[in-house]
């Protein structure tokens, strides 16, 4: 943008015809030679500097680079320096080379543009409208010729050279077109629209791709549309002296339109015209309906110019963009964006034959409130200019370029600031609502330049706005007079980065944005007027931009004098940065250097002598096979100190696999894929590179490299297995053409043959990804491209996951895409496989593999290879209309394709759990795509078995299941590798091969049971637990595994082994188990693993087998106790549960398990005399332990025993009676404090353990008085409590201790029998 500022004579400014270019360091400069003459199109007052523009066609990248600077790296090429990406067609060439020998006055002035996202370049020289795609290579380049109706040229001025006069739009009809589509077909906007923007024509081409030519549709304005603008024209020109001509002011200046949904070729276009109308244009191929669209024109405010008069809003309104750039088919509304002198207007279009177009909400950007953009008014501010409005692709943020006219208060002079106003729409607000404020700023106003030259309105009004490109948050601003500024904010500072071209190349006619495959930013591309189309890598703006000095966005230099001073020098910030112009400042701030040095990682100067010293030793090597000194050499230079990919080994070896061919030429086009050269190409790689590999050796660099950089070695032998996988792909290339050739005869040319299938579309999608990525590779060939990158082979798996729909379509015949899919499976697998098979040749060079993932286990091409699989195992879904050699063709491949997707699976697991990192995401996604694949394939197999096998007889089961076996075979290698048991399983179990069961158990033997434990799960799935128990006398082991976690089988297990003992201990643990898992501990909630809860029939059962074990296993005793005293809880369970009520108590117990605390309390709620004694049983055969743990529930117990007894009657009773000590035993035995104490502490009572006295004794053998005793320190204690104590309490006492002396258990049932 910034010419160098000191004063040349118009002379000066011109070069010698014979003189030509001077060669330069630049690889992007063609040579002297291949120029036409700069005499043919001298332009005055143009500076000499800028972008070196090509002239003649050229065959080959070769013909316009000098190979003295260029080596094979690239390295050469000046990071800051635009890249040139394509050539004019021929043809416009041609056109403009007839319109510079006409040498008329303004013929040959030309028009262009450039469509965003559309990947089209359009330019109109004389009456011919060229259209072509700058996207496609040199060599399949299509140029579309319009000739523009000879009325609309002749309709008015419009050959002037001082500004632009056309507007081009371009429609696309195929709205269904996905992301994929743009990746390589470009010419799919088949509709025109054309306006001319003084006479107001419209022109409009349906179809510009229709091999039958029609006649475009012309529609121009009105004479009374044309009078009732000179009327008001006329009105206007007594207050207004600004104006340059009376068509400036009702010339159209914005031009959007868009296909109209569900119907015939019909679009819409509108128009904004600078007298504040807005026009609107049904375009189809019947004719042209225009038509005003009325909108509230008094928005249109004027503001205060320097004098303070009225300077009206002229110009205005200025823009016109489509918030969103791509629309669908389903889409009956848009919404567009209008930008006036002051606000933003957003209006909806229903886009039906019935245009309606109606506004949705307006935002005041200029006005007084700061907060909603830009405070006017201020102190020095004259006048606010918004030039030009911008949206993102995701139509929420809004970029306006501002131009505000300032008058400085101390100096009197004034200037221009140029600045960019980035809105945006408020979260949560409704865009529906008019009258709400909806939109806010994105960021604070950046300052593009703070004071330019003053410049005349027609100018600013000329200037446009681009966004979208790289760096991320760029800009890029166009001048009328052919300048092109990129704008970038990086850390709180704005950089400018000029693009400009040389006196001889003509004007900048607009810029766009190069598509990326990603459907994210692209880098910055530029048509000029006669250079061709120029692309400014995101490196070049970030190392090449510079402060905003004083100076215009024009070539018109600056009003300070004092910035050509400073401009003229220059600031090196070390390393292999170019010294770029500095600002008008006195110093540019260190951190600002810092700030610049950081965004791009630089290679320092070590580095660059390191990797030009082993690139000189391996060049003696390849002449003298000498390696003496090497490893010292290198050592010194520090070549081993950098790893991965910035390692200079590494980058030689990427260097020798990536070179560019140096006698490979774009003009070929696809003809370079039927030539030889390229099979001899990669093939003189690979011997290069296994040369590379000698020199390692030989050298011992390769034993240093596997001690200090493992990761570097290993990428040196990627890139040997990625060639060793593109020589393989090439020749199934060549076998898939010559097959095709055979087949459908000599009608078809060997070039067609050659470009057809699924395999070559996947060839160019990552060719174009591959050129769009490298602006230095956009004028070769996609498949040239694609077959010099060796290194990024990963990009084929990249494009199958991202763009498989593109390759084929579900539009397709069923059996065309049956074969493209079967095309690309056999791809994938002769790429990863020949990669296996070179490490395994070459496996003794490869470095100790812990921690390192191979390329083919990364997870792009993991997921490339699951797209292709998925897709095709949908296909075998739907695979009915295919006849059995297609289907079984289908499986073939599928069955290849899920074998290298899993070993791709286990490789990356073994890395990360090498590394220790989580890989349970990983292994959990391994599992489902395994047991998905490999099930899919079995049953397809059994499909193809059944379908071959009808009749139902004995001898044709046996000849089934011998086709089941051979055609599963393979099936059953893999899934006996990676583990898939199911798969396993189901074809032992259809085979009814009881010896391959055992083999397949024998083989796959693991720290977890491996296949048995699986077979284990299912036969005690299917209960057949014979089976498994005598199968698993095979394998003890993996039987133990499997019973550890099923105990109700384990103890038959341990009787078989004699282990009565632990058979008693399992037994007696299900037996009292509480939980349903406890008696299965299966993994995961499969219903079929779940147990029926056992009834306490069946748990007495096994409490009386594990009593039976323990003496048969001569346990202790006290083992033999313990059970017989749950065998007695088991009892007092079945007794307590006949005393509850039919109600839900007695549903809810059931058949559970109560545990003694549960029984202890069901008896305290029942208040049942039978129950307060069972209470006190069940506290017998528990243990001393929960005696002790629960001494308050067993106090309870004996208040609940005291209540169930009148005391104060029998108090009573016994003195009106006069009770004698028989009389007294008699009437007390009957009562329960009686009963419990016998129970308790009778000489025959038995408790399992300690006695009750040892918890809580009968009474406190103590002096103290009876107020000082603990009341729970005795059951006397206890009693005393109670409420007839004070009455009653020498029967009470009577009672317990007579109780203990006598013998009560007589009436309780002995020893439970056996069942």
């Amino acid at each position: 943008m910034f010419s160098p500022g000191t004063k040349r004579s118009h002379g000066s400014s011109r070069r010698d015809p014979s003189l030509g270019h001077a060669a330069t360091a630049s690889p992007v400069t063609p040579l002297a030679e291949n120029r036409r003459s700069s005499s043919d199109n001298l332009v005055p007052h143009r500076p000499a500097t800028g972008t070196p523009a090509p002239w003649a066609p050229r065959l080959s990248v070769l013909a316009r680079i000098p190979i003295v600077n260029k080596n094979e790296k690239g390295d050469d090429i000046d990071p800051i320096k635009p890249v040139y990406v394509g050539e004019f067609p021929q043809v416009v060439r041609d056109e403009q080379t007839k319109l510079l020998q006409k040498r008329v006055p303004g013929e040959a002035f030309i028009y262009g543009g450039m469509e965003k996202g559309k990947c089209i370049a359009w330019i109109i020289c004389g009456s011919r409208l060229f259209i072509w795609s700058y996207l496609s290579p040199a060599a399949s380049m299509k140029c579309v010729v319009l000739e523009i109706p000879s009325n609309v040229l002749e309709n008015g001025d419009i050959r002037r050279s001082d500004g632009d006069t056309w507007s081009l739009c371009a429609v696309n009809w195929d709205m269904t077109s996905s992301r994929t589509k743009k990746v390589v077909e470009h010419n799919n906007y088949a509709a025109i629209v054309l306006c001319n923007q003084k006479t107001r024509a419209v022109i409009y081409w349906r179809d510009i791709y229709s091999k039958v030519k029609t006649a475009p549709v012309i529609s121009t304005a009105s004479s009374d549309e044309l009078e009732v603008i000179f009327t008001t024209l006329s009105r206007q020109q007594h207050s207004s002296r600004q104006r340059s001509g009376l068509t400036e002011l009702y010339s159209f200046n914005s031009l959007i339109a868009s296909a109209v949904p569900n119907s015939q070729h019909v679009c819409v276009a509108i128009a904004s015209s600078s007298n504040g109308e807005l026009w609107q244009f049904l375009c189809s191929p019947s004719g042209i309906k225009r038509q005003k669209v009325h909108w509230n024109t008094s928005s249109l405010t004027s503001q205060g110019g320097d004098n303070g008069h009225v300077t009206g809003s002229k110009g205005y309104p200025r823009s016109l963009i489509w918030r969103f750039s791509h629309s669908s088919v389903h889409e009956s509304n848009r919404q567009f964006f209008l930008l006036t002198d002051h606000e933003i207007h957003c209006f909806n279009v229903e886009l039906f034959l019935d245009i309606n177009v109606s506004k949705v909400w307006s935002h005041e950007i200029i006005g007084t409130d700061g907060d909603l953009g830009i405070k006017k008014d201020l102190a020095g501010q004259k006048r606010v200019w918004p030039l030009d409005v911008q949206v993102d692709i995701y139509g929420k943020v809004i970029t306006i370029l501002v131009a505000t006219f300032c008058k400085d208060r101390v100096s009197s002079s004034s200037y221009t600031q140029y600045s960019l106003l980035t809105m945006q729409y408020k979260s949560g607000v409704s865009t529906e609502v008019g009258h709400e404020r909806i939109l806010e700023k994105k960021a604070p106003i950046q300052v593009i330049i703070p004071k330019a030259r003053v410049e005349d309105e027609d100018f600013l009004f000329s200037m446009r706005l681009r966004v979208g490109g790289k760096p991320s948050g760029s800009t890029i601003i166009l001048s009328n007079d052919g300048t092109a500024t990129v704008s970038h904010y990086y850390r709180n500072f704005t950089r400018l980065y000029q693009f400009d071209l040389p006196y001889d190349a003509g004007k900048v006619l607009d810029a766009s944005v190069l598509p990326s495959t990603d459907d994210g930013e692209g880098a910055w591309v530029v048509l000029t007027e006669k250079a061709g189309i120029w692309a400014i890598p995101e490196k070049a703006v970030i190392l090449g931009g510079v402060e905003p000095p004083e100076r215009s966005l024009s070539r018109k230099g600056s009003s300070n004098e004092g910035s050509a001073q400073e401009e003229r020098k220059n600031l090196t910030f070390g390393g292999n940065m170019a010294p770029r112009r500095a600002s008008s400042e006195a110093q540019e701030p260190v951190d600002r250097q810092k700030a610049v040095k950081g965004v791009i990682a630089r290679r320092n100067t070590l580095d660059e002598e390191s990797e030009t010293l082993l690139g000189q030793l391996f060049h003696d090597f390849q002449l003298s096979g000498q390696v003496e000194g090497s490893l010292e050499k290198l050592q010194k230079s520090r070549a081993f100190e950098r790893g991965e990919e910035t390692n200079v080994f590494a980058r030689l070896s990427k260097s020798i696999v990536d070179t560019l061919a140096k006698h490979w030429t774009t003009t070929r086009g696809a003809e370079i894929l039927a030539m030889a050269v390229v099979s001899s190409q990669l093939l003189d790689k690979q011997q290069k590179h296994e040369k590379f590999l000698q020199f390692l050796a030989l050298s011992k660099c390769h034993e240093e490299l596997c001690s200090r950089q493992r990761h570097s070695l290993q990428i040196i032998l990627e890139h040997g297995e990625k060639l060793a996988g593109m020589i393989q792909l090439r020749e199934l290339q060549n076998a898939i053409s010559q097959n095709r050739s055979a087949g459908i005869g000599s009608s078809h040319s060997s070039q067609e043959i050659q470009t057809s299938g699924a395999l070559w579309d996947l060839i160019q999608l990552v060719g174009e990804r591959a050129r769009r990525s490298t602006v230095l590779l956009m004028d070769r060939d996609n498949a040239e491209v694609f077959y010099s990158k060796i290194s990024d082979l990963e990009e084929v798996f990249y494009c199958l996951d991202r763009q498989l729909d593109y390759i084929i379509s579900t539009e397709q015949p069923f059996g065309v895409q049956n074969q493209r899919a079967c095309e690309l499976s056999n791809a994938c697998v002769a790429i990863v496989q020949t990669a296996m098979h070179y490490k395994n040749e070459h496996h003794l060079w490869y470095p100790p593999p812990e921690g390192l993932t191979p390329w083919y286990c990364k997870h792009v091409v993991r997921s490339g290879i699951w797209s292709i699989a998925s897709f095709m195992l949908q296909l075998l879904k739907e695979a009915s209309t295919l006849d059995v050699s297609a289907k079984s063709d289908l499986y073939t491949h599928l069955e290849a394709l899920a074998e290298i997707l899993l070993e791709a699976y286990a490789g990356a697991i073994k890395a990360k759990v090498e590394l220790g990192e989580d890989h349970k995401g990983l292994l959990d996604e391994y599992w489902c795509r395994r047991d998905l694949l490999l099930d899919s394939l079995y049953q397809q197999v059994k499909e193809f078995v059944e379908d071959g096998h009808q009749d139902i007889s004995e001898e044709t089961s046996e000849h089934k299941k011998d086709s089941l076996k051979k055609f599963s075979s393979q099936l059953l290698s893999i899934a006996n590798r990676h583990e898939c048991y199911n798969t396993l399983w189901k074809i032992c179990c259809d085979l009814n091969d009881s010896e391959l069961l055992r083999n397949l158990m024998r083989e796959s033997m693991g720290p977890n049971g491996g296949f048995s434990y699986f077979v284990f799960k299912q036969l005690y799935k299917s209960r057949q637990f014979s089976k498994l128990l005598r199968l698993g006398e095979e394998f003890l082991e993996e039987l133990s595994i499997f019973l550890k976690r099923h105990q109700d089988l384990l103890w038959l297990h341990e009787l078989f082994l004699h282990q009565f003992s632990l058979a008693s201990e399992t037994l007696h643990l299900l037996a009292l188990s509480q939980h349903e898992r406890s008696m299965s501990e299966t993994e995961g909630t499969d219903p079929h693993y779940g147990t029926m809860v056992p009834k306490l029939q069946d748990r007495k059962r096994l409490l009386n087998l594990s009593k039976i074990a323990a003496i048969a296993g001569k346990g202790e005793e006290a083992n033999v106790k313990r059970i017989e005293a749950d065998l007695k809880i088991l009892k007092l369970q079945e007794e307590i549960v006949k005393f509850l009520s039919d109600d839900g108590t007695k549903q809810s117990v059931g058949e559970r398990l109560l545990n003694p605390e549960e029984l202890i309390k069901l008896c305290l709620e029942m208040k049942s005399p039978e129950l307060a004694l069972c209470a006190f049983d069940v506290f017998a055969w528990t243990s001393s332990s929960f005696r002790k743990a629960h001494k308050n529930l067993l106090e309870e117990c004996w208040k609940n025993a005291a209540e169930q007894d009148d005391w104060s009657k029998l108090y009573q009773a016994s003195t009106i009676e006069g009770w004698t000590d028989e009389e007294t035993l008699q009437n007390l035995k009957h009562t329960m404090l009686f009963k419990a104490s016998s129970r308790c502490y009778g000489p025959l009572a038995e408790t399992f353990g300690e006695g009750f006295d040892q918890v809580l004794p009968l009474r406190q053998e103590t002096s103290e008085p009876p107020i000082m005793k603990d009341s729970g320190s005795s059951v006397l204690a206890n009693l005393m409590q109670h409420k007839d104590y004070p009455e009653a309490g020498k029967l009470l006492l009577t009672a317990i201790m007579l109780g203990s002396l006598e013998d009560d258990t007589g009436e309780e049932e002995g020893t439970t029998p056996m069942e």
